[in-house]
């Protein structure tokens, strides 16, 4: 289902107890700019983004943080580490 942002703003107790059955996209400026879902499938999108595996949450943190991670090497293999016990950042397998 399909609405205007207005729409959503006037009559939004029937949209929400129609999110209960379906997602209702708003539209701003022809654009869907949110969609309303009912607190049992924003629960059960949580969940799914939770199930991600502890590897494919490593590998989203290398891409993400790339950069500073590279900057981090770099500063350690100039100066080397500041205190005993630590190690030098490495990349997830």
């Amino acid at each position: 289902m399909q609405i205007t942002a207005t729409e959503a703003k006037n009559r939004f107790g029937y949209y929400l107890g129609q999110a209960e059955r379906e997602p209702v996209h708003v539209l701003k400026n022809d654009r869907v700019a949110a969609v309303i879902v009912s607190a049992a499938r924003f629960a059960e999108l949580e969940a799914l983004e939770q199930k991600k595996t502890l590897a494919q949450r490593k590998r989203e943190f290398n891409e993400q943080y790339q950069d500073w991670i590279a900057e981090q090497n770099a500063r350690f293999d100039e100066h080397g580490l500041w205190c005993d016990g630590l190690v030098a950042w490495q990349d997830a397998p």
